[in-house]
């Protein structure tokens, strides 16, 4: 069941689980996954091959989050998780590398607490502070997204030399840095 509609519900039931605020909200004009018949060489635009390869990892990872049981987990939840899981971040530090705002980071996390992804204590050394870990359910799911992730990353290096794989990883990594350059300037 996908939400429709201009403005999204605030707080609705989806089949058997909660969709808080605007965490699971996708609106019904998603992007196509692919560019139709597009040829892949120097004519193609830099933006349209990113957004034609963008549902790559997504997809794979949403296969493996479903076939595990974890079809409940929010939009950006499995970055959150896997972050956390295999790059020892914390929950502040996934959501900021989302760079969405306070309130949009404290609904997911209320999300991912609620359905059982990570617990939210307060921090014993200091009150005012809450320490966010991940749950066995939070593991399993991290596991699951580490899973797409892999299958997708062999793909690509059955596809492309090494030195390609590493063009193709400087290449997102520049344009990264000059997200984060206009990010800072704004």
């Amino acid at each position: 069941m996908r939400c429709t509609g201009e403005e999204p519900p605030r707080i609705a039931r989806k089949s058997n689980c909660l969709t808080v605020n605007l965490i699971d909200y996708q609106p019904a004009n998603d992007y196509p996954p692919r560019v139709p018949n597009a040829p892949v060489d120097e004519e193609v635009v830099i933006p349209a091959l990113l957004r034609a390869a963008r549902g790559s990892y997504s997809q794979a990872i949403g296969l493996r989050l479903a076939e595990a049981g974890f079809e409940d987990l929010p939009r950006n939840g499995g970055f959150v998780l896997g972050g956390m899981s295999h790059h020892g971040g914390s929950a502040v530090d996934m959501i900021r590398g989302l760079g969405v705002t306070k309130q949009a980071a404290s609904q997911l996390i209320d999300t991912l607490v609620l359905r059982g992804y990570l617990t939210r204590e307060l921090n014993p050394e200091d009150r005012r502070r809450m320490t966010i870990e991940l749950t066995e359910r939070g593991r399993a799911a991290a596991a699951a997204v580490r899973s797409g992730i892999q299958a997708i990353d062999a793909e690509l290096a059955e596809m492309l030399t090494e030195s390609e794989l590493a063009g193709l990883r400087a290449g997102l990594a520049a344009l990264a840095r000059i997200r984060e350059r206009a990010r800072e300037g704004a």
